[in-house]
This record gives structure tokens, C-alpha cells and sequence, in this order.
């Protein structure tokens, strides 16, 4: 058996611990901070994984999809630790896939102006991205995750015992976010153990994240692919899961990259590999999408602050492009229709 991984998130004053492993969860005490007197526990309903917590704690559970990454749902947490007398000398625990971490994560950094939060990421997602790197949120009806903070947690678990019990279209979910780690790094994460994948994929992100906390510059490039997976989440009304809409958004980027003349019509076959036939995801649009629309709901993205921004592969690997012209945009998506 691969043994367990232990990394380091080497962020200034507040660096943090990523285990990752099979069994992990019984080390979640060592990751909650000394000072902490409760626990407030945020999970949902028929999780694969069960935590066992010492110190005396109230669990919160929240629905399960997306119509409830909500802020009114993190008004009723909020309350809910109100009401308990929770302070920020607790601790908050979250128990779950990414859309739990970032709720839970977000309402730690809100509630008393900020109380500790350590995650415990039961999907392949939330094990390579959404637990990992501070960043928390909840959505609009305008887009996705536009209301929220930076906010590190104290420790994040990685129990890869929670992956056996997924679901095909939750572990297909994780494999989007995992594709986009093979163009970022260009590492063979296929001929490594799930133990050594994940872990490489962390510190992918670790190190992304240490040299750019709060997103203003390199650290937008984990958003490679992400740009037109948060348009097809909201033109779809979530019908296709956000790892689902990654995969197709790598592929989108890599054709408007060439369109551009940044890379050539081979990069683009290794992106089609990679996403199609080596994770087994969708390349293509989901049938009934119109481009216009699509289009403009890509001009909302967060990072469209100097007219279409998109982070596209080169060659000199990936980075953001600004001004990317709407042209380029509608024909790679007419290719993928």
C-alpha cells in the first residue's frame, strides 16, 4: 500500500498541512488548532465518510446541489453558531465535497470576523482543488461564486478510503479538475499510484497558491478551462456538475488558443487525449447551448475585468490572455457544437 502523504501549504505565518492517504480522517485531531474549545461540524446527509471528534461539538447539515450555495445559507449557519454560542476561539470542521468547503469556509471567514476551519474533503474534487487554497464562496443568480473570501484553513484531510464509495459521474467530476493539472505542469499524473496523483496535484496547487494567496497573477491559472465551465453551470442550471464542464472548458481554451495562433493543431489533439480518451470525459458542448449566450455569460466572469480574459495555453505554457477578441470565442465554440 502507498503510504500516506503529508504537504505543506508554505503560505507566510499561516502554512498549513495536507494529509492525504487511505485512513487519514483519524488524524483529523492533529490538524484542529490547540486553542480550539468546540467544534461546529458542517456536512450533509449520507457522506461515504464519518468523522470522530473529542471535543465536544454541534453538527449543521446543508442540502445537497447547488441551488443551495446560497447566502442564505450561510445566514442560517451563521446564526446556527449564533444561537450555539460559538466564538472564534472554536473551531469549524467541514465535512464534505467542494460546494461544503467552500460554504463552510466562507462562513468561517464571516462568522466573528474570521474562526479557524479544517476541512475534510470527501471527493476527488475537493481533495485536488476546492479544500485546498483558501478560497471560499458562494453564488448569484448573476455567476457563479461572486460573493466571498480568502480565508486558509488550519488543515485539510484527504482520506482517499471516501473515493471508493463515489459515484461514476462524482469521480468523472474530480478527473475534469485532475486534466487540468496534466497542461499546468505537463507531469504524467497517469503512471503514478491515485495516493501519488492526488498528492501531486496538491502540490501543484500548494505552491501556486503560496507564491499567489490572493489571486493577482499566477495564481489564475487554476482557473485553466474554468471560464466557460461556469457559463455552461449557469446556462444548464447545474444539470452538468462543475468537474463535467472543466473537461469541456479545457478543450474550448485549447481551440481558442489555436485560433489565436498560440498553439497548434497538435496541442490541441493532446488536449482531446488527455480530457476524451485517457479520463474518459465529454469534449464537446452540451446539446441545445447557443454560443451567444454562452459568450455572454463569459463576459461576467470575475477575471473579464479587461474585456474577455481567458487563461489559454502558448508557447511558453499557459497564462492569462486579456482582450481576447469575440470572434475567436464564437468560432471555437461553433467547432464544438
Amino acid at each position: 500500500m502507498t503510504l500516506a502523504r503529508r504537504i505543506t501549504v508554505p503560505i507566510e505565518g499561516r502554512s498549513y498541512d495536507v494529509l492525504v492517504g487511505h485512513g487519514v480522517v483519524s488524524q483529523l485531531e492533529s490538524l484542529l488548532p490547540a486553542t480550539a474549545k468546540r467544534a461546529a461540524l458542517v456536512t450533509q446527509e449520507g457522506l461515504p465518510i464519518s468523522v470522530e471528534l473529542a471535543l465536544p461539538h454541534v453538527e449543521f447539515h446543508i442540502g445537497h446541489g447547488e441551488q443551495h450555495k446560497t447566502l442564505a445559507t450561510v445566514a442560517d449557519l451563521c446564526r446556527g453558531l449564533a444561537r450555539n454560542g460559538f466564538t472564534r476561539d472554536d473551531v469549524v470542521v467541514a465535512v464534505g465535497g467542494g460546494m461544503v468547503t467552500d460554504i463552510a469556509g466562507f462562513v468561517a471567514a464571516s462568522y466573528h470576523r474570521g474562526m479557524p476551519v479544517v476541512h475534510v474533503a470527501t471527493t476527488l474534487l475537493g481533495m485536488i482543488d476546492a479544500a485546498i487554497g483558501g478560497k471560499t464562496g458562494v453564488n448569484l443568480p448573476e455567476g457563479k461564486n461572486l460573493v466571498g473570501a480568502f480565508w486558509q484553513p488550519s488543515g485539510v484531510i484527504c482520506d482517499l478510503d471516501a473515493l471508493g464509495t463515489l459515484s461514476q459521474r462524482e469521480v468523472r467530476c474530480g478527473y475534469g479538475e485532475m486534466a487540468k493539472y496534466h497542461f499546468l505542469t505537463g507531469d504524467d499524473l497517469l503512471s503514478m499510484s491515485m495516493t501519488d496523483r492526488v498528492a501531486r496535484c496538491v502540490e501543484i496547487k500548494a505552491e501556486i497558491v503560496a507564491a499567489d494567496e490572493r489571486e493577482g497573477g499566477r495564481r489564475a491559472l487554476l482557473n485553466y478551462g474554468h471560464t466557460l465551465a461556469h457559463a455552461l453551470e449557469i446556462a444548464t442550471e447545474h444539470r452538468i456538475a462543475h468537474g463535467e464542464a472543466v473537461a469541456v472548458g479545457l478543450v474550448f481554451a485549447a481551440q481558442v488558443a489555436e485560433r489565436l495562433g498560440r498553439i497548434g493543431a497538435d496541442r490541441v489533439a493532446d488536449h482531446m487525449a488527455v480530457v476524451g480518451d485517457e479520463y474518459g470525459l465529454d469534449t464537446a458542448l452540451p446539446a441545445g447551448l447557443e454560443p451567444p449566450r454562452l459568450l455572454d455569460l463569459m463576459r461576467h466572469d470575475k477575471k473579464a475585468i479587461d474585456g474577455l480574459t481567458f487563461v489559454l495555453d502558448g508557447p511558453g505554457g499557459v497564462e492569462v490572455v486579456k482582450g481576447v477578441p469575440e470572434r475567436a470565442v464564437l468560432e471555437a465554440l461553433d467547432r464544438m457544437s
